[in-house]
């Protein structure tokens, strides 16, 4: 079981990058693999805060 937080690693690795499209999945890949709430809305707005395109 991933701790909290680690679901996101790849994720912000990615848009930190500037890999919005791969961030994006990545995102919406753990947005998938979670099961607490706060974390979801986490996830899913940080999702929200990447760039279109």
């Amino acid at each position: 079981m991933a701790r909290r937080g680690q679901r996101a690693s790849p994720a912000d690795l990615l848009r930190r990058l500037g890999r919005a499209s791969d961030a994006a999945s990545a995102y919406d890949a753990a947005v998938d693999r979670t099961e607490n709430t706060a974390e979801r809305d986490f996830l899913q707005s940080r999702r929200r805060s990447l760039p279109e395109g």
